[in-house]
Protein backbone atom coordinates (compact mmCIF):
# COMPACT_ATOMS: atom_id res chain seq x y z
CA UNK A 1 0.00 0.00 0.00
CA UNK A 2 0.92 3.66 -0.81
CA UNK A 3 1.06 4.95 2.24
CA UNK A 4 1.28 8.34 3.18
CA UNK A 5 4.10 9.66 6.13
CA UNK A 6 4.83 13.54 6.74
CA UNK A 7 8.18 14.04 7.71
CA UNK A 8 7.75 18.04 8.06
CA UNK A 9 9.24 19.78 11.63
CA UNK A 10 11.70 19.10 13.65
CA UNK A 11 12.48 15.92 15.67
CA UNK A 12 13.10 12.38 15.47
CA UNK A 13 11.87 11.23 12.50
CA UNK A 14 11.67 7.70 13.50
CA UNK A 15 9.11 8.94 16.32
CA UNK A 16 7.57 10.76 14.00
CA UNK A 17 7.03 7.59 11.08
CA UNK A 18 5.42 5.81 14.76
CA UNK A 19 3.00 8.10 15.97
CA UNK A 20 1.57 8.35 12.69
CA UNK A 21 1.84 4.63 11.83
CA UNK A 22 0.44 3.97 15.45
CA UNK A 23 -2.57 6.86 14.66
CA UNK A 24 -3.54 5.26 11.19
CA UNK A 25 -4.29 1.74 13.18
CA UNK A 26 -5.63 3.12 16.38
CA UNK A 27 -8.40 5.01 13.99
CA UNK A 28 -9.05 2.22 11.43
CA UNK A 29 -6.73 4.00 8.50
CA UNK A 30 -4.89 0.49 8.62
CA UNK A 31 -6.91 -2.68 9.14
CA UNK A 32 -5.61 -5.50 11.21
CA UNK A 33 -3.83 -7.90 9.03
CA UNK A 34 -2.88 -5.40 6.34
CA UNK A 35 0.46 -5.80 5.05
CA UNK A 36 2.33 -2.80 5.07
CA UNK A 37 5.54 -2.09 2.92
CA UNK A 38 8.77 -3.26 3.42
CA UNK A 39 11.25 -0.98 5.13
CA UNK A 40 13.61 -0.78 2.40
CA UNK A 41 10.71 0.58 0.30
CA UNK A 42 9.04 2.93 2.65
CA UNK A 43 12.91 4.35 3.33
CA UNK A 44 12.64 5.21 -0.53
CA UNK A 45 9.61 6.90 -0.94
CA UNK A 46 10.60 9.35 2.78
CA UNK A 47 14.24 9.02 1.35
CA UNK A 48 15.38 8.55 5.00
CA UNK A 49 17.90 5.48 5.94
CA UNK A 50 16.42 2.30 5.85
CA UNK A 51 17.26 2.14 9.76
CA UNK A 52 15.11 4.87 10.38
CA UNK A 53 12.29 3.08 9.33
CA UNK A 54 12.80 -0.21 10.87
CA UNK A 55 12.95 1.44 14.63
CA UNK A 56 9.71 2.54 13.73
CA UNK A 57 8.50 -0.77 12.80
CA UNK A 58 10.47 -2.40 15.38
CA UNK A 59 9.11 -0.42 17.91
CA UNK A 60 5.27 -1.05 16.47
CA UNK A 61 5.73 -4.43 16.84
CA UNK A 62 7.00 -4.06 20.30
CA UNK A 63 3.97 -2.33 21.66
CA UNK A 64 1.35 -4.75 19.46
CA UNK A 65 0.89 -2.97 17.05
CA UNK A 66 3.04 -4.77 14.30
CA UNK A 67 3.29 -8.46 13.39
CA UNK A 68 6.57 -9.17 11.64
CA UNK A 69 6.48 -12.51 9.60
CA UNK A 70 9.51 -13.79 8.56
CA UNK A 71 10.00 -14.08 4.68
CA UNK A 72 6.70 -12.71 4.61
CA UNK A 73 6.51 -9.52 5.18
CA UNK A 74 4.89 -6.68 8.60
CA UNK A 75 1.45 -6.73 8.91
CA UNK A 76 -0.81 -5.14 11.61
CA UNK A 77 -1.71 -7.51 14.05
CA UNK A 78 -4.83 -9.12 13.99
CA UNK A 79 -5.98 -8.84 17.71
CA UNK A 80 -6.04 -4.98 18.15
CA UNK A 81 -8.50 -2.58 20.28
CA UNK A 82 -11.50 -1.06 18.16
CA UNK A 83 -10.89 1.79 15.70
CA UNK A 84 -11.16 4.98 18.13
CA UNK A 85 -14.03 7.28 16.80
CA UNK A 86 -12.70 10.81 15.36
CA UNK A 87 -13.35 13.97 16.51
CA UNK A 88 -16.39 15.61 15.51
CA UNK A 89 -15.64 17.65 12.24
CA UNK A 90 -15.60 21.38 13.19
CA UNK A 91 -18.15 23.74 12.52
CA UNK A 92 -16.12 26.81 11.68
CA UNK A 93 -15.16 25.65 8.22
CA UNK A 94 -17.17 27.66 5.13
CA UNK A 95 -20.93 27.43 5.27
CA UNK A 96 -23.42 26.74 2.68
CA UNK A 97 -26.05 29.32 1.02
CA UNK A 98 -28.98 29.48 3.62
CA UNK A 99 -30.92 27.08 1.15
CA UNK A 100 -29.03 24.81 1.74
CA UNK A 101 -28.89 24.45 5.74
CA UNK A 102 -32.39 24.52 5.28
CA UNK A 103 -32.69 21.09 3.93
CA UNK A 104 -33.24 18.04 5.59
CA UNK A 105 -30.13 16.21 6.31
CA UNK A 106 -29.97 13.51 3.54
CA UNK A 107 -31.34 9.49 3.80
CA UNK A 108 -28.80 7.39 5.43
CA UNK A 109 -28.25 4.15 3.66
CA UNK A 110 -30.56 1.54 3.76
CA UNK A 111 -29.84 -1.06 6.25
CA UNK A 112 -30.52 -5.03 6.07
CA UNK A 113 -33.93 -5.65 4.16
CA UNK A 114 -37.24 -5.85 6.04
CA UNK A 115 -38.79 -9.43 6.55
CA UNK A 116 -42.03 -7.65 4.85
CA UNK A 117 -41.09 -4.53 2.29
CA UNK A 118 -43.38 -2.39 1.42
CA UNK A 119 -41.38 0.71 0.88
CA UNK A 120 -42.03 2.58 -2.05
CA UNK A 121 -40.36 3.34 -5.71
CA UNK A 122 -38.28 -0.26 -5.02
CA UNK A 123 -38.80 -2.18 -8.25
CA UNK A 124 -38.30 -6.11 -8.32
CA UNK A 125 -34.29 -6.92 -8.95
CA UNK A 126 -35.38 -10.37 -9.69
CA UNK A 127 -37.09 -9.41 -12.41
CA UNK A 128 -34.42 -8.00 -14.19
CA UNK A 129 -32.61 -10.52 -16.76
CA UNK A 130 -29.14 -9.42 -15.21
CA UNK A 131 -27.46 -12.04 -17.28
CA UNK A 132 -28.73 -10.76 -20.75
CA UNK A 133 -27.81 -7.13 -19.58
CA UNK A 134 -23.82 -8.63 -18.67
CA UNK A 135 -23.96 -9.82 -21.95
CA UNK A 136 -24.82 -6.19 -23.72
CA UNK A 137 -22.44 -4.33 -21.26
CA UNK A 138 -19.76 -6.94 -22.00
CA UNK A 139 -20.14 -6.43 -25.74
CA UNK A 140 -19.84 -2.68 -25.16
CA UNK A 141 -16.42 -2.57 -22.92
CA UNK A 142 -15.01 -4.31 -25.59
CA UNK A 143 -15.36 -1.76 -28.07
CA UNK A 144 -12.37 0.52 -26.01
CA UNK A 145 -11.66 3.01 -28.95
CA UNK A 146 -15.38 4.04 -29.13
CA UNK A 147 -15.15 4.96 -25.50
CA UNK A 148 -11.85 6.77 -25.58
CA UNK A 149 -13.25 10.29 -26.00
CA UNK A 150 -15.49 13.15 -24.58
CA UNK A 151 -18.68 12.21 -26.59
CA UNK A 152 -21.95 14.65 -27.10
CA UNK A 153 -23.37 15.80 -23.48
CA UNK A 154 -26.61 14.54 -25.11
CA UNK A 155 -25.95 11.36 -24.35
CA UNK A 156 -24.90 8.12 -26.69
CA UNK A 157 -26.97 8.37 -29.92
CA UNK A 158 -28.31 5.14 -30.40
CA UNK A 159 -30.25 5.25 -26.96
CA UNK A 160 -31.58 8.91 -27.84
CA UNK A 161 -33.27 7.12 -30.90
CA UNK A 162 -34.04 4.56 -29.10
CA UNK A 163 -35.90 6.37 -26.54
CA UNK A 164 -37.75 8.50 -29.30
CA UNK A 165 -38.75 5.63 -30.78
CA UNK A 166 -39.92 3.89 -27.80
CA UNK A 167 -41.38 6.67 -26.32
CA UNK A 168 -43.46 7.74 -29.28
CA UNK A 169 -44.94 3.87 -29.97
CA UNK A 170 -45.34 3.11 -26.23
CA UNK A 171 -46.60 6.85 -25.18
CA UNK A 172 -47.56 8.72 -28.39
CA UNK A 173 -44.77 11.25 -27.58
CA UNK A 174 -43.64 13.58 -30.26
CA UNK A 175 -39.78 13.95 -30.44
CA UNK A 176 -36.91 12.52 -32.62
CA UNK A 177 -33.49 11.48 -31.54
CA UNK A 178 -32.65 15.44 -31.34
CA UNK A 179 -35.47 16.01 -28.96
CA UNK A 180 -34.47 13.91 -25.62
CA UNK A 181 -31.14 13.66 -23.61
CA UNK A 182 -30.05 11.20 -21.41
CA UNK A 183 -29.75 11.46 -17.86
CA UNK A 184 -28.92 10.02 -14.88
CA UNK A 185 -31.96 9.88 -13.52
CA UNK A 186 -35.01 12.13 -13.18
CA UNK A 187 -33.95 14.09 -10.74
CA UNK A 188 -30.94 14.94 -12.62
CA UNK A 189 -33.47 15.98 -15.50
CA UNK A 190 -35.15 18.26 -12.91
CA UNK A 191 -31.70 19.55 -12.34
CA UNK A 192 -31.09 20.76 -15.56
CA UNK A 193 -34.50 22.21 -16.04
CA UNK A 194 -34.00 23.99 -12.79
CA UNK A 195 -30.54 25.90 -13.99
CA UNK A 196 -32.13 26.71 -17.34
CA UNK A 197 -35.09 28.02 -16.43
CA UNK A 198 -34.96 28.98 -12.68
CA UNK A 199 -33.86 32.63 -11.02
CA UNK A 200 -34.35 32.96 -7.01
CA UNK A 201 -37.23 33.87 -6.35
CA UNK A 202 -39.32 32.35 -9.62
CA UNK A 203 -42.46 30.55 -7.90
CA UNK A 204 -42.52 26.72 -8.70
CA UNK A 205 -45.86 25.31 -8.41
CA UNK A 206 -46.25 21.10 -7.39
CA UNK A 207 -48.99 18.77 -6.51
CA UNK A 208 -49.56 18.45 -2.66
CA UNK A 209 -49.40 16.11 -2.14
CA UNK A 210 -46.33 15.30 -4.10
CA UNK A 211 -43.25 14.46 -4.61
CA UNK A 212 -40.81 15.60 -1.91
CA UNK A 213 -37.51 15.05 -3.71
CA UNK A 214 -38.60 17.33 -6.65
CA UNK A 215 -40.17 20.09 -4.37
CA UNK A 216 -36.60 20.19 -1.98
CA UNK A 217 -34.51 20.02 -6.14
CA UNK A 218 -37.03 23.20 -6.67
CA UNK A 219 -36.20 24.58 -3.28
CA UNK A 220 -32.43 24.36 -3.76
CA UNK A 221 -32.28 26.70 -6.40
CA UNK A 222 -33.65 29.04 -4.64
CA UNK A 223 -37.62 28.86 -6.29
CA UNK A 224 -40.45 29.88 -4.01
CA UNK A 225 -42.23 26.19 -4.30
CA UNK A 226 -46.10 26.73 -3.78
CA UNK A 227 -48.21 23.66 -3.21
CA UNK A 228 -51.32 22.98 -4.85
CA UNK A 229 -53.92 20.52 -4.01
CA UNK A 230 -55.05 17.47 -5.66
CA UNK A 231 -57.99 15.58 -5.90
CA UNK A 232 -59.58 12.74 -7.90
CA UNK A 233 -58.73 14.28 -11.12
CA UNK A 234 -55.51 15.14 -10.69
CA UNK A 235 -54.19 18.78 -10.32
CA UNK A 236 -56.72 21.79 -9.31
CA UNK A 237 -55.64 23.87 -12.02
CA UNK A 238 -58.12 26.91 -10.89
CA UNK A 239 -55.90 26.94 -7.36
CA UNK A 240 -52.94 27.66 -9.79
CA UNK A 241 -51.33 30.80 -7.97
CA UNK A 242 -50.22 33.94 -10.14
CA UNK A 243 -46.86 34.72 -11.88
CA UNK A 244 -45.55 30.77 -11.52
CA UNK A 245 -42.45 30.49 -13.49
CA UNK A 246 -43.30 26.58 -13.55
CA UNK A 247 -45.43 23.65 -12.67
CA UNK A 248 -44.30 20.09 -11.86
CA UNK A 249 -46.58 17.17 -12.05
CA UNK A 250 -47.07 13.50 -12.52
CA UNK A 251 -49.89 13.36 -14.73
CA UNK A 252 -49.90 9.27 -15.49
CA UNK A 253 -49.50 8.17 -11.92
CA UNK A 254 -49.51 10.93 -9.37
CA UNK A 255 -47.61 10.37 -6.66
CA UNK A 256 -47.95 9.07 -4.02
CA UNK A 257 -52.25 8.68 -4.34
CA UNK A 258 -51.79 7.12 -7.76
CA UNK A 259 -54.65 9.00 -9.55
CA UNK A 260 -54.27 9.48 -13.21
CA UNK A 261 -55.03 13.63 -14.30
CA UNK A 262 -58.24 13.52 -15.97
CA UNK A 263 -58.26 15.04 -19.94
CA UNK A 264 -60.40 17.91 -18.80
CA UNK A 265 -57.63 18.78 -16.58
CA UNK A 266 -54.52 18.11 -18.72
CA UNK A 267 -56.54 20.33 -21.21
CA UNK A 268 -56.81 23.08 -18.51
CA UNK A 269 -53.50 22.86 -17.56
CA UNK A 270 -52.05 23.32 -21.26
CA UNK A 271 -54.75 26.04 -22.09
CA UNK A 272 -53.31 27.86 -18.33
CA UNK A 273 -49.29 27.65 -19.47
CA UNK A 274 -50.20 28.48 -22.84
CA UNK A 275 -51.75 32.12 -21.49
CA UNK A 276 -49.12 32.62 -18.66
CA UNK A 277 -46.12 31.21 -20.75
CA UNK A 278 -45.20 28.99 -17.61
CA UNK A 279 -43.18 25.36 -18.28
CA UNK A 280 -45.06 21.98 -17.52
CA UNK A 281 -42.77 19.83 -16.41
CA UNK A 282 -44.50 16.44 -16.85
CA UNK A 283 -43.34 13.27 -15.01
CA UNK A 284 -44.13 10.69 -16.40
CA UNK A 285 -43.94 8.79 -13.11
CA UNK A 286 -44.73 4.84 -13.47
CA UNK A 287 -46.22 4.70 -16.47
CA UNK A 288 -45.26 1.65 -18.08
CA UNK A 289 -46.76 -0.52 -15.44
CA UNK A 290 -50.05 0.11 -16.20
CA UNK A 291 -52.61 -2.76 -15.28
CA UNK A 292 -56.26 -1.89 -16.83
CA UNK A 293 -57.41 1.31 -18.16
CA UNK A 294 -56.07 2.55 -21.76
CA UNK A 295 -53.38 5.21 -20.95
CA UNK A 296 -54.31 8.97 -21.04
CA UNK A 297 -53.15 10.97 -23.92
CA UNK A 298 -49.64 12.61 -22.14
CA UNK A 299 -49.22 16.27 -21.78
CA UNK A 300 -46.39 16.42 -24.13
CA UNK A 301 -48.44 14.75 -26.88
CA UNK A 302 -51.42 17.37 -26.37
CA UNK A 303 -49.19 20.17 -26.32
CA UNK A 304 -49.36 22.93 -29.41
CA UNK A 305 -47.62 25.56 -27.65
CA UNK A 306 -44.29 24.28 -26.68
CA UNK A 307 -44.92 24.54 -23.07
CA UNK A 308 -44.13 20.85 -21.69
CA UNK A 309 -40.87 19.41 -20.91
CA UNK A 310 -40.85 15.13 -20.70
CA UNK A 311 -39.47 13.29 -17.89
CA UNK A 312 -38.80 9.72 -17.82
CA UNK A 313 -36.44 7.27 -16.37
CA UNK A 314 -35.39 3.91 -16.21
CA UNK A 315 -34.84 3.43 -12.53
CA UNK A 316 -38.04 1.46 -11.55
CA UNK A 317 -38.17 -0.16 -15.34
CA UNK A 318 -34.85 -1.73 -14.49
CA UNK A 319 -32.79 -0.72 -11.60
CA UNK A 320 -32.15 2.14 -9.82
CA UNK A 321 -28.57 1.66 -9.35
CA UNK A 322 -28.26 2.38 -13.37
CA UNK A 323 -29.34 5.93 -13.14
CA UNK A 324 -30.98 6.70 -16.29
CA UNK A 325 -33.52 8.46 -17.72
CA UNK A 326 -34.07 11.02 -20.42
CA UNK A 327 -35.68 14.53 -20.57
CA UNK A 328 -37.79 15.70 -24.12
CA UNK A 329 -37.92 19.39 -23.96
CA UNK A 330 -39.31 22.21 -26.00
CA UNK A 331 -36.94 22.60 -29.04
CA UNK A 332 -36.17 26.16 -27.22
CA UNK A 333 -34.45 24.60 -25.02
CA UNK A 334 -32.54 21.80 -26.05
CA UNK A 335 -29.31 23.86 -26.48
CA UNK A 336 -29.02 25.50 -23.09
CA UNK A 337 -29.73 21.92 -21.61
CA UNK A 338 -27.04 20.61 -22.95
CA UNK A 339 -24.74 23.06 -22.43
CA UNK A 340 -26.23 22.36 -18.83
CA UNK A 341 -25.90 18.64 -19.07
CA UNK A 342 -21.93 19.37 -19.94
CA UNK A 343 -21.23 21.82 -17.69
CA UNK A 344 -22.38 19.79 -14.94
CA UNK A 345 -21.59 16.41 -15.64
CA UNK A 346 -21.09 15.57 -19.87
CA UNK A 347 -22.71 13.09 -20.63
CA UNK A 348 -22.65 10.28 -18.31
CA UNK A 349 -22.10 6.58 -18.78
CA UNK A 350 -21.72 5.47 -22.36
CA UNK A 351 -20.63 1.72 -22.33
CA UNK A 352 -24.25 1.91 -20.04
CA UNK A 353 -26.40 3.76 -22.34
CA UNK A 354 -25.33 2.13 -25.49
CA UNK A 355 -26.35 -1.50 -23.93
CA UNK A 356 -29.83 -0.24 -23.06
CA UNK A 357 -29.83 1.26 -26.73
CA UNK A 358 -29.61 -2.40 -27.64
CA UNK A 359 -31.95 -3.77 -24.67
CA UNK A 360 -34.31 -1.44 -26.58
CA UNK A 361 -33.73 -1.95 -30.11
CA UNK A 362 -33.92 -5.64 -29.67
CA UNK A 363 -37.10 -5.87 -28.04
CA UNK A 364 -35.55 -6.96 -24.73
CA UNK A 365 -37.24 -3.86 -23.34
CA UNK A 366 -40.74 -4.41 -23.96
CA UNK A 367 -40.46 -8.04 -23.60
CA UNK A 368 -39.14 -7.45 -19.92
CA UNK A 369 -41.96 -4.63 -19.12
CA UNK A 370 -44.73 -7.06 -20.12
CA UNK A 371 -43.38 -9.93 -18.11
CA UNK A 372 -42.86 -7.17 -15.26
CA UNK A 373 -46.16 -5.91 -15.46
CA UNK A 374 -47.82 -9.26 -15.33
CA UNK A 375 -46.24 -9.82 -12.24
CA UNK A 376 -46.95 -6.52 -10.26
CA UNK A 377 -50.17 -6.52 -11.40
CA UNK A 378 -51.02 -9.79 -9.79
CA UNK A 379 -49.72 -8.04 -6.68
CA UNK A 380 -51.71 -5.13 -7.01
CA UNK A 381 -55.06 -6.95 -6.94
CA UNK A 382 -54.08 -9.20 -3.97
CA UNK A 383 -52.56 -6.27 -2.18
CA UNK A 384 -55.99 -4.18 -2.47
CA UNK A 385 -58.36 -7.58 -2.37
CA UNK A 386 -56.27 -8.39 1.12
CA UNK A 387 -56.13 -4.50 2.43
CA UNK A 388 -60.50 -4.96 1.79
CA UNK A 389 -60.22 -8.28 4.17
CA UNK A 390 -57.76 -6.89 7.05
CA UNK A 391 -58.39 -3.28 7.05
CA UNK A 392 -62.24 -2.33 6.46
CA UNK A 393 -63.08 0.58 7.86
CA UNK A 394 -59.66 1.65 8.56
CA UNK A 395 -57.73 1.39 5.42
CA UNK A 396 -59.64 2.95 1.88
CA UNK A 397 -57.01 1.86 -0.83
CA UNK A 398 -57.04 5.30 -3.30
CA UNK A 399 -58.29 3.49 -6.80
CA UNK A 400 -55.11 3.44 -9.20
CA UNK A 401 -54.51 1.18 -12.29
CA UNK A 402 -50.89 1.32 -12.89
CA UNK A 403 -47.15 2.11 -10.83
CA UNK A 404 -45.56 0.22 -7.83
CA UNK A 405 -47.09 1.55 -5.30
CA UNK A 406 -50.82 2.14 -3.88
CA UNK A 407 -52.11 4.67 -1.53
CA UNK A 408 -54.34 3.70 1.48
CA UNK A 409 -56.33 6.60 3.57
CA UNK A 410 -57.01 6.28 7.12
CA UNK A 411 -60.06 7.76 8.97
CA UNK A 412 -59.11 11.40 10.09
CA UNK A 413 -57.05 11.70 13.28
CA UNK A 414 -55.91 8.80 13.06
CA UNK A 415 -52.17 8.62 14.35
CA UNK A 416 -51.03 6.73 11.95
CA UNK A 417 -46.76 7.12 13.18
CA UNK A 418 -46.95 4.43 16.21
CA UNK A 419 -48.26 1.79 14.04
CA UNK A 420 -45.45 2.13 11.65
CA UNK A 421 -42.79 2.27 14.49
CA UNK A 422 -44.41 -0.78 15.85
CA UNK A 423 -44.68 -2.28 12.21
CA UNK A 424 -40.95 -2.25 11.76
CA UNK A 425 -39.99 -3.84 15.09
CA UNK A 426 -41.87 -6.69 13.75
CA UNK A 427 -39.84 -6.59 10.31
CA UNK A 428 -42.50 -5.06 8.23
CA UNK A 429 -41.53 -1.43 6.58
CA UNK A 430 -44.06 0.68 5.43
CA UNK A 431 -44.35 4.73 4.58
CA UNK A 432 -46.78 7.27 5.89
CA UNK A 433 -48.34 10.24 3.10
CA UNK A 434 -46.75 12.70 5.11
CA UNK A 435 -43.35 10.46 5.71
CA UNK A 436 -43.01 10.75 1.92
CA UNK A 437 -44.84 14.23 0.65
CA UNK A 438 -46.69 15.88 3.60
CA UNK A 439 -49.30 18.46 2.73
CA UNK A 440 -52.30 16.41 2.91
CA UNK A 441 -55.18 16.76 5.20
CA UNK A 442 -55.83 12.92 5.70
CA UNK A 443 -53.48 10.34 7.32
CA UNK A 444 -52.52 7.60 5.08
CA UNK A 445 -50.11 4.53 4.09
CA UNK A 446 -48.14 4.45 0.70
CA UNK A 447 -47.43 0.62 0.16
CA UNK A 448 -45.40 -0.09 -2.31
CA UNK A 449 -45.18 -3.67 -3.64
CA UNK A 450 -42.40 -3.46 -6.28
CA UNK A 451 -40.04 -5.75 -3.36
CA UNK A 452 -42.33 -7.85 -1.90
CA UNK A 453 -43.34 -11.10 -3.25
CA UNK A 454 -47.15 -12.07 -4.06
CA UNK A 455 -46.95 -14.73 -1.89
CA UNK A 456 -45.46 -13.05 1.53
CA UNK A 457 -47.93 -9.68 0.73
CA UNK A 458 -51.37 -11.70 3.05
CA UNK A 459 -48.70 -12.91 5.99
CA UNK A 460 -47.27 -8.64 5.82
CA UNK A 461 -50.35 -7.08 6.10
CA UNK A 462 -51.47 -9.58 8.46
CA UNK A 463 -48.29 -8.33 10.65
CA UNK A 464 -48.90 -4.89 9.95
CA UNK A 465 -52.62 -5.67 11.49
CA UNK A 466 -51.02 -7.02 14.27
CA UNK A 467 -48.87 -3.91 15.08
CA UNK A 468 -52.14 -1.31 14.58
CA UNK A 469 -53.20 -1.72 18.34
CA UNK A 470 -54.96 1.23 20.15
CA UNK A 471 -54.00 4.45 18.06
Amino acid sequence: MDFHVSLAGRGDLSARIYRQLRDAVLDGRLRAGERLPPTRELARRLAVSRNTVAVAYDRLTADGFLDGRVGAGTYVCAELPAPQPRAAPSKKGPQPKAVWRALPPPAAAPGPDPVFDFRVGIPDAALFPLETWRRLLARELRDTAGFAHYAEPGGHPGLRAAIARHAGISRSVRAGADDVLVTQGAQQALDLLCRVLLEPGDRVAVEEPGYRMARLLFASHGAEVIGVPVDDEGLDVAALPPRVKLVYVTPSHQFPLGTPMSLARRTALLAWAGRTGAVVVEDDYDSEFRFSDRPLEPLQSLDRDGRVAYVGSFSKTLLPMLRLGFLIAPASLRDALRHARQLSGWHGDLPAQAALARFVDEGLFARHLRRATKVYAERHERITTTLAQVFPGRLHPVPSAAGLHLCALAADGTDLDPVVARAAAAGVAVQTLSDLCGGFPRPGLVLGYGSIASDSIGAGLAALDAAWGPV
